[in-house]
């Protein structure tokens, strides 16, 4: 095996790790929910007046697929639509009080995975660091072109 290849198995084989180690204690947490609708909450709170073309663009989904997660999210009463004043063609998303509450036990999910590994992180020296954002920035662009080769616009 290659290097190439070793960096691609491990990179899958981390994320794997992560998911496998979080998913009990988040099914636990947010019993209830399912992740792409905790993942829209979690969208929907980090952007700034979000709307479906933003929210399908950030969870790589399409519009048609956010439309029918938005329309559960607020039969639910986790999200309420709005327009604004100036714009009555666009609808955008906020979170309601009951959405903000699943939205802050995600973040505090986070954070404690976070403070779980951070004695990994506090080895890596800045240049490590600045190394790896590198070639994930990299990657990315390279993934972005060949996302678009296939006429699909995501950001």
């Amino acid at each position: 095996m290659n290097k190439q290849e070793q960096v691609m198995m491990d990179f899958r084989d981390l994320f794997n790790k992560m998911a496998w180690l979080n998913k009990s204690k988040m099914e636990d947490s947010l019993k209830g929910y399912k992740p792409s609708e905790v993942h829209c909450i979690e969208a929907i709170g980090k952007n700034d007046d979000p709307n479906v073309t933003k929210l399908a663009e950030s969870l790589y989904m399409t519009r048609g697929a956010l439309s029918k997660l938005t329309k559960k999210l607020m039969e639910k009463g986790l999200i309420e639509s709005y327009q604004k004043p100036d714009n009555k063609k666009e609808i955008y998303f906020r979170l309601t009080e009951q959405g903000k509450v699943i939205y802050n036990i995600h973040e505090e999910l986070h954070q404690e995975f976070q403070e779980r590994d951070q004695a990994v992180f506090e080895q890596v020296t800045e240049e490590q660091f600045d190394a790896m954002l590198r070639f994930i920035q990299a990657y990315s662009r390279h993934l972005d072109a060949e996302i678009m080769k296939q006429g699909i616009s995501i950001h």
